[in-house]
């Protein structure tokens, strides 16, 4: 019996690390001879370093960046020194969970940080770099870490832009003279779920502005910025990206990744499947299980165990999910490879509960599952 464990983190709770050794262990009560290979996983999001680091023994390096307020903070990124990959959550140094709620401020904060994170990975010799660029606090279209790599953002005096998107509306001129040269030598991949454009109805501003701080007279100011600066963008790159897909990610980081570094987009759970090798895993496997905190209709946009169920069902592996909670319309994942979905509570109980016992809850799921499955495999 070979079954393969390839949760993500349970939020606020558990490391997907951690969801795979309660799993393993609940399953083990069951079954003390079956092969049970853990692949803790990740969308691209929050636990993405953590989850590679995991299934690749690589090394966890940290720099002291600025945060999205300009603040110092401690940030921590990923290394794999046999591929010189080097991986980087924009999150650790420009995420929204740095900068209390009646801080939030979309109009200033920047992405200098997440820039100061890839100048460190370019030090330490990456050949190439994935951006996992969830959970951001900013809206800058990605100038502030433009900026840390070089490029010079200036207005009708010749001064360097303040940081922040709404500045933007100020530039005149973009100078590329001093961009760091290391990085037409690195390939650049960015790890999202977000398809949104740059500007718009559905551009950062708009749907992620209001989040981040922003009020709707903000939201439009915002707008009209980030659109002054993808125009400007376009003269001195000859390319105008801003309604490319993606391109509104993390508050337009990914228009800058996209112009400037050519960057990739690619689900973030294909890219953490890839690295930590889950398809050669799956293969000739039994059983699947995979889980996340909520699993609804969200999981369909690109959410861990879409895309590891995406992977099982190519091999014909069936599937089961253990999540904290099962909400509106997760029955839509039995149409995309999941076989069948749990979840934790055992009975009434506050989130704190269960966010508390998720460890004992995990092992009890998975021990209750493998006695089912063995009464089925027996019938």
């Amino acid at each position: 019996m070979k079954i393969v464990i390839a949760p993500d983190s349970f939020k606020d709770s558990l490391s997907a690390e951690a969801v795979a050794d309660a799993i393993a262990l609940g399953l083990a009560e069951v079954w003390p001879d079956a092969t049970l290979v853990k692949c803790p996983m990740a969308d691209g999001g929050e636990g993405t370093v953590e989850s590679i680091l995991a299934a690749c023994e690589g090394e966890l390096h940290s720099a002291t960046v600025q945060g999205p307020l300009g603040i110092k903070v401690n940030a921590h990124w990923g290394w794999l020194p046999h591929s010189h990959t080097a991986i980087i959550e924009m999150a650790e140094a420009s995420g929204l969970q740095l900068v209390p709620v009646g801080q939030r401020d979309a109009c200033i904060s920047s992405t200098f940080g997440t820039g100061e994170l890839i100048r460190a990975a370019l030090d330490a010799g990456a050949q190439r770099i994935i951006l996992a660029i969830g959970g951001s606090a900013t809206n800058d279209a990605g100038a502030g870490a433009l900026q840390a790599l070089g490029v010079r953002l200036l207005d009708a005096q010749g001064q360097t832009l303040k940081p922040g998107g709404l500045a933007l509306a100020q530039l005149t001129q973009i100078d590329l003279s001093d961009m760091d040269s290391r990085l037409a030598n690195v390939r650049f991949e960015i790890a999202a779920d977000v398809n949104n454009p740059l500007c718009g109805p559905h551009g950062a501003s708009a749907i992620f502005g209001p989040q981040k701080g922003a009020s709707a007279e903000q939201v439009q100011q915002l707008d009209q910025a980030l659109g002054h600066f993808a125009g400007l963008c376009a003269q001195a790159l000859e390319k105008d990206l801003r309604d490319e897909p993606g391109s509104g990610a993390a508050g337009g980081l990914g228009f800058a990744a996209k112009a400037f570094l050519g960057a990739q987009f690619r689900a973030g759970v294909e890219v953490v499947a890839e690295l930590v090798g889950l398809a050669d895993a799956v293969t000739n496997a039994d059983l699947v299980i995979t889980g996340e905190g909520r699993f609804d209709a969200q999981t369909l946009r690109g959410k861990t165990p879409f895309g590891v169920a995406r992977i099982a069902r190519q091999q014909g592996v069936p599937v089961i999910v253990i999540a904290g909670t099962l909400g509106d319309g997760y029955q839509q994942m039995y149409q995309h490879g999941v076989d069948a979905a749990f979840a934790l509570a055992s009975g009434p109980m506050t989130l704190e509960q269960a966010c508390a016992d998720a460890p004992r809850l995990l092992r009890e799921r998975a021990r209750d599952i493998a006695r089912v499955w063995r009464i089925a495999a027996k019938g």
